[in-house]
């Protein structure tokens, strides 16, 4: 059964739904990148329905982020229906994700996200209402269960199809493991032979060889990439590469990651309306473009201590101006 919404590829490489990093700007780089789809980080039913102003700007995207699909998490039906409608009427994504995967406490204590996982007929009920509310396809995202007693993907994938989603995606850790120990990626192929519709495996990919081989040895539909396209956009080109055996762009060496750093943060600072707060929040991206690098722990140290994007170029001038030095000093 083929996807319900347009992903350009037999086999398309999905960029995970994640609260404060999979915001519009991000899913535009990652798009440009080459993932085939994007999902917004996922936002709450209530606040959606209430029409709450930080959660519905959160739904902003962008004609060159499509094929997006607009993730919604919560555990009361009506709720999650109205949310449904609301967001069908008013953004027309191209689908509609329900997270049943999130282990944080906060969205857990209320039953949302993978606390669901604990009573499967709640799990149905949301599907039905969200369905309900939309003549747009619905998916969800899950986790491999609430805990180790209640570990059962195959069953939770088979009652969502019965429910209706149109496709599933796994992150094979249960709820109390949050994101500790290994994914078992062997559960993404055991859901794959359970139910009919595509599935779609996350969880542990954190380079493009890891995306291949977890489509090798799952057979999955899809491939979702969280924290492996943080601080490396290019994960999709390349993965991308790989599926179709094509030859393998190499990473971008630290000149080029500094550009496509800055266009980042170019990004952000046009989409944001608090240019103090979006450069706050950007630290966290700074850090991770430049992990790895020689002296990363001095230039991280001073990236997260700007408090404009006017400041970041500077530090990256310097950088590659030290880096120049030694290079001529070793020579």
């Amino acid at each position: 059964m083929p996807f319900p919404y347009p992903t350009g590829h037999a086999v398309p490489l999905f960029l995970a739904p994640m609260a404060g990093v999979s915001e519009s700007p991000f899913r535009r780089l990652c798009r440009a990148w080459g993932a085939d789809v994007v999902v917004t980080e996922f936002l709450s039913a209530e606040g959606i329905r209430r029409e709450n102003e930080a959660t519905i700007s959160k739904l902003r995207f962008g004609e060159d982020e499509r094929p997006i699909g607009v993730q919604i998490f919560g555990a009361e039906p009506q709720a999650m229906e109205e949310a449904s409608a609301l967001v069908t009427d008013l953004f027309q994504p191209e689908f509609i994700d329900i997270n049943f995967g999130c282990p944080v406490k906060k969205v857990v204590k209320r039953n949302g996200g993978s606390g669901c996982l604990r009573d499967l007929d709640l799990v149905q009920q949301v599907i039905r209402a969200v369905i309900r509310g939309t003549h747009l396809p619905v998916t969800c995202k899950i986790r491999s269960g609430w805990n180790e007693e209640m570990r059962d993907p195959a069953t939770i994938g088979r009652r969502c199809e019965d429910a209706g989603v149109r496709a599933i995606a796994l992150h094979p850790r249960t709820r109390t493991q949050m994101y500790t120990g290994s994914a078992r990626w062997e559960e993404i192929a055991v859901l794959k032979a359970a139910v009919r519709i595509p599935v779609i495996g996350n969880g542990d990919i954190k380079t493009a060889e890891d995306a291949v081989r977890m489509r090798r040895e799952t057979g999955c539909d899809g491939v979702m990439i969280a924290r492996g396209s943080f601080g490396q956009p290019w994960i999709f080109q390349q993965a991308r590469a790989m599926l179709e055996g094509a030859p393998v762009p190499l990473t971008p060496p630290v000149e080029e990651r500094f550009r496509i750093a800055l266009e980042h943060a170019r990004m952000v600072q046009a989409y944001e309306h608090d240019p103090i707060g979006a450069a706050l929040e950007f630290r966290k991206h700074l850090g991770w473009y430049v992990k790895g690098l020689p002296h990363s722990a001095d230039l991280r140290k001073k990236l997260h201590a700007v408090n404009s994007f006017s400041e970041v170029e500077g530090i990256f001038e310097d950088y590659l101006a030290s880096a120049d030095r030694h290079e001529a000093e070793a020579a």
